[in-house]
């Protein structure tokens, strides 16, 4: 199944957005209703709020006050994180049964307010946060919710900033505009990215893109996702990695590439890499069984240690390479050198850069990247190799050091 994460400042418009979502086709977990759910008259959820503080917040139906409780946490952190201790975890256990439910097919939505608080994000597929300019949501607070302007505020205080929400979403949707701007926003979400990704999911695919190599300006945010993703694949696969890496054009600031996240991740061994195949389809990376090594460099012509294993991403929406090569091996190491070097050596990213964009011109036609890509490999091999080479000899670079441990192991 797809699982998106969706949140959003309080009166960003999440809720609409939520339902949506749902008219849609998707199955929605419903944070905020299940919060209440877990606090009802009777369960131990209310309880433990009683006990923590006091009759008081109880109104005389023996209800939770939720105003009266709201006007002690909101202006107190110390008491909110007594209240999201209790909360939060029965939240999150609920929503994991109604999850367990879905369908290998299916697209779960789960509307949490707090999602970037919680540091919950790396546990979807994809994290929607529905935006808008602080003083818009502190209008429609006073307006539609009755608040007091510093009221507003001090609910805002409690939440992320915007940024901080902005910076841990895989997509912004903007609700500045009018109710009609942001549905028709959504339905463009459903359409060309989610119901694709969900469909590659189930099917083990990656996601096709069939335009020729397009170059793009180097851009700071290539970084930030590369992060993303790969805490991603961290959470994945928890305890089989021994690192995931930036590497590649994107890795590089300054150079111009094609809008492609290249991620290196390190193993001790190719039957472990096979084994974690099916954990990382699952989170989004499917296995490209035909791409099992690298081209052989002359320090080391035998194919063998080139070996390696690749997985793409079937997210239409973020093209990604995950290359998965055992710590230490040939192929690992040309990789890391390789964006060092580029990282170090302004003319080596001008010389790199000059080749790729004769290149894209000559394959501006073509449907994929492929020829693109096999036409750069003779360079890779007979100018970058010897020049870099060169380079880590002079400033003695060395390869991470989990290279030694990975090594270590395989001589177990």
């Amino acid at each position: 199944m797809l699982k998106i994460g969706l949140t959003g400042g309080i009166a960003s418009g999440k809720s609409v957005v939520a339902s949506r979502l749902q008219e849609l086709g998707a199955i929605l977990v419903d944070a905020d209703l299940i919060a209440r759910e877990v606090v009802e008259p009777g369960t131990p959820g209310l309880a433990r709020v009683v006990d923590a503080f006091g009759q008081g917040i109880l109104d005389v139906q023996g209800r939770l006050d939720r105003p009266k409780l709201g006007s002690i946490v909101f202006h107190d952190p110390a008491k909110r994180g007594v209240l999201n201790g209790i909360i939060h975890p029965l939240v999150r256990e609920a929503a994991a049964a109604v999850v367990s439910g879905a369908a290998p097919g299916d697209i779960v939505v789960q509307d949490i307010p707090l999602l970037v608080e919680t540091g919950q994000g790396s546990n979807f597929h994809l994290v929607v946060v529905v935006d808008a300019p602080d003083d818009v949501r502190i209008q429609r607070m006073v307006e539609f919710r009755g608040m007091s302007a510093d009221d507003a505020l001090a609910r805002m205080a409690s939440q992320a900033t915007r940024a901080e929400r902005n910076a841990a979403a895989d997509i912004v949707l903007d609700n500045s505009g009018s109710r009609h701007e942001l549905l028709a926003a959504v339905d463009t979400l459903w359409e060309s990215r989610l119901v694709p990704f969900a469909e590659n999911l189930s099917r083990g695919n990656r996601a096709s893109h069939e335009e020729g190599p397009v170059m793009s300006a180097s851009k700071g945010e290539w970084r930030v996702q590369a992060e993303r993703l790969a805490e991603r694949i961290r959470v994945a696969v928890p305890h089989d990695i021994l690192a995931v890496d930036h590497i590649g054009s994107t890795s590089v600031p300054g150079l111009a590439a094609k809008d492609v996240i290249d991620l290196q991740l390190s193993v001790s061994d190719l039957g472990q890499a096979d084994r974690m195949a099916p954990l990382l389809a699952t989170a989004g990376f499917p296995v490209v069984p035909q791409a099992i090594q690298d081209t052989p460099k002359p320090s080391h012509p035998d194919p063998v240690q080139w070996q390696k294993r690749f997985h793409a991403n079937a997210d239409p929406g973020r093209p990604v390479n995950l290359h998965v090569r055992v710590a230490g091996s040939p192929g690992w190491r040309y990789a890391l050198l390789f964006r060092d070097w580029l990282r170090a050596e302004p003319s080596a990213v001008a010389l790199y850069q000059a080749h790729k964009q004769e290149l894209a011109v000559a394959h501006a036609a073509d449907h994929g990247t492929g020829d693109y890509a096999d036409a750069k490999e003779p360079w890779f091999t007979e100018v970058a190799w010897p020049l870099m080479n060169a380079w880590a000899e002079r400033t003695g670079w060395m390869p991470p050091s989990y290279m030694s441990s990975a090594e270590g192991k395989r001589g177990q």
